[in-house]
């Protein structure tokens, strides 16, 4: 029979909270960041320009390799070449760069969806090309975007999770050191699983009431 401890859960609350509310300001950090790299590179890649081919390696770099070896080489492998950097700016940057590559082939293919004639038609009234992307192509493209967006966001916040190997107490951290106090793993990564579904499940909410949001914006619009 079990033997369920609430009390390890009751004593570890307030630390097992402050880790959570870590994790959520390194995801949305991170986010922000991925979603700036993602939307430039997203727009180079969606152009007949020489860009696209540019931004190529980037995109597949970090699409194809762990993202647990690129914080691993951000924090112990670059400090050899002589750029060091703190834990937490690698965890920004390696979450950051690796969901700017992903969010970079949903911003592309979300420009891509948008008719071509919109831009002609955009051009033929005068407007130049950051007008026309900015007033015309991006409005449109974002509806189609923000669901794969906030799937982005749970999906980076979940990988917070392996920060924890450059030693920031965030979540899965918090939840090593109350182990290694308290032999209790059942109980503490229960909770710490509920509180990421919890987290994820949010995003997932606020997923469906942007997109429901935007979807009655375009009937009344159109």
């Amino acid at each position: 029979m079990l033997d369920f401890q609430f009390e390890v859960l009751r004593s570890s609350f307030p630390t097992i909270l402050e880790g959570a509310l870590i994790t959520l300001k390194i995801a949305a950090g991170s986010f922000v960041l991925a979603v700036i790299v993602g939307t430039a590179v997203g727009i180079a890649r969606s152009s007949s320009t020489g860009l696209a081919r540019l931004f190529s390696p980037y995109v597949e770099i970090f699409r194809g390799t762990p993202l647990l070896t690129q914080l691993f080489f951000l924090y112990y492998g670059l400090p050899t070449t002589g750029i060091t950097m703190d834990s937490a700016t690698a965890a920004y940057i390696g979450l950051g760069l690796n969901g700017g590559a992903y969010i970079s082939e949903i911003i592309r293919g979300s420009l891509l969806s948008v008719e071509k004639d919109q831009q002609d038609a955009a051009y033929a009234l005068g407007l130049s090309w950051l007008q026309t992307m900015l007033f015309v192509i991006l409005p449109q493209a974002l509806t189609v975007a923000i669901p794969p967006l906030v799937n982005s966001f749970s999906a980076l916040l979940k990988d917070t999770s392996l920060v924890s190997v450059l030693a920031i107490t965030e979540l899965t951290r918090v939840g090593q050191l109350i182990y290694t106090r308290t032999f209790r793993a059942f109980e503490i990564y229960l909770a710490i699983g509920i509180l990421y579904f919890l987290m994820t499940w949010c995003a997932a909410r606020f997923s469906r009431y942007l997109e429901q949001r935007f979807r009655i914006e375009g009937r009344m619009t159109s």
